[in-house]
């Protein structure tokens, strides 16, 4: 399963893959990029860490939903 990042990327926001610095998706606003996430993953597997402006993960999202290892709702 892939590993992604959501991070603030100097004046905007940004998707890449962990440990690679390219962009896959890049966007102004952290709203933006969260509302293109589900379109761009759709056909992929992977864990998406979503950070803080302060580099911190917020929030953590598995795409298909059905790889989700846990059971919560969350």
């Amino acid at each position: 399963m892939n590993i992604y990042h959501v991070v603030a990327d100097g004046s905007g926001w940004k998707l890449h893959t962990q440990g690679a610095d390219k962009a896959l998706l890049s966007t102004l606003t952290k709203t933006d990029l969260l509302e293109q996430l589900p379109s761009y993953m759709a056909g992929r597997t992977g864990s998406v860490k979503i950070h803080t402006e302060t580099g911190e993960i917020e929030e953590e999202r598995t795409y298909p939903r059905s790889e989700d290892p846990r059971r919560s709702k969350g």
